[in-house]
């Protein structure tokens, strides 16, 4: 299980309201995207989840059970791989699973295959690529025991091409496993392309101010991008995001 649940969460630094009375929720299995202009207070969400902030008001909920500043409770993904360099792939890959207990090395053996990374299992990440340090750290949020995962703009840094490709394996894991996911992105096309739902986030304090559900078969490809659905999806999200910016 993994259900998420966000329930009028207020977040202060100081005298400035981040958030103020935010809801969300994610269901169990679902890919939710989180979009919003920089400074709405998604980094902010993602550390309130993962206990490193705590809520002034409201609850975060897991499973039905209350989260609010408990840490170790969900995977994480940040913008850049955050592997150790003294370990090796694999080593990187069963370390959430490590801190919590025996980790399981078949199944990450089996993982590192499908992700097309088995024949480094053994190397160690100044030896990949952006891409691959990518898949690993990836992997790893993968293969570590909680039920939900946060992915924060995992593929921010990497070019155009590599960030296409990136995409389209992720779906093709993320649809084997289907773990819940909160994704936070500045790309348009990513969030509809990944999501079965993607929620704009006003500005300070945020809440969410849009909601638009991806009814789009799986499984997907880039061509979906190119079709008079998918654009008119970019476009009314765009001009959400368009007017909260010019506001």
């Amino acid at each position: 299980m993994g259900t998420l649940e966000l329930t009028n969460i207020t977040k202060k630094f100081g005298e400035q309201v981040i958030l103020d009375n935010l809801n969300l929720q994610v269901h169990d299995g679902e890919f939710v995207s989180l979009l919003g202009p920089s400074g709405s207070g998604k980094s902010t969400i993602f550390h309130l989840i993962g206990g490193i902030y705590q809520a002034d008001n409201g609850t975060i909920k897991l499973d039905n059970e209350i989260i609010n500043g408990q840490r170790g409770t969900i995977s994480y993904m940040p913008q850049t791989a955050s592997l150790f360099p003294w370990r090796t792939v694999l080593e990187n890959v069963v370390l959430g699973a490590e801190l919590h207990g025996k980790p399981d090395k078949q199944k990450a053996f089996h993982m590192l295959e499908k992700a097309g990374l088995k024949e480094y299992a053994n190397a160690y990440p100044r030896e990949l690529s952006g891409g691959m340090q990518q898949r690993v750290a990836f992997v790893r949020s993968l293969l570590s025991p909680q039920p939900f995962i946060c992915l924060d703009e995992p593929f921010s840094a990497l070019d155009e091409f590599t960030r296409l490709e990136m995409q389209k394996w992720l779906l093709s894991i993320w649809e084997e496993e289907r773990p819940s996911v909160l994704f936070v992105t500045h790309n348009i096309e990513e969030a509809i392309l990944l999501s079965d739902r993607v929620l704009v986030l006003g500005e300070k304090p945020a809440n969410v101010i849009k909601e638009v559900t991806i009814d789009f078969k799986r499984p997907r490809d880039e061509e979906l991008t190119l079709t008079a659905e998918f654009l008119t999806i970019k476009r009314e999200i765009y001009q959400t995001l368009r007017g909260v910016i010019d506001d």
